[in-house]
């Protein structure tokens, strides 16, 4: 009788956005949590999140952000655009803003 060799999982490769879709279906997170979770700079995961933004257009799960806000006076920046963190609130001047949280739905 054969004795079994154990079998090795195998591995499985994702690229770094496909990761990021994966997270992001499962839980709300911010760009810096995404960022310790792939381990990407997070400047390059506000690149890829923009990239899976448009390709999401074509796909049925959308990216939604949940908009940053000024954590001294509450202003909330729901028209922006862009996915960074605001640098400074332009109601009140205040760099403290708490940053946006991404999720797909």
């Amino acid at each position: 009788m054969k004795t079994k060799e154990p079998s090795i999982p195998r591995e499985e490769h994702f690229t770094v956005r496909q990761a990021i879709t994966a997270i992001l279906q499962r839980e709300t997170l911010s760009a810096r949590d995404i960022s310790a979770i792939v381990h990407v700079p997070e400047k390059e995961v506000i690149d890829h999140l923009e990239h899976i933004r448009d390709a999401s257009h074509h796909n049925h799960p959308h990216l939604q952000v949940i908009a940053a806000i000024c954590k001294k006076c509450g202003f909330t920046f729901k028209k922006r655009e862009r996915l960074a963190r605001p640098c400074r609130c332009p109601v009140c001047r205040n760099e403290q803003i708490a940053e946006p949280l991404y999720k797909f739905r």
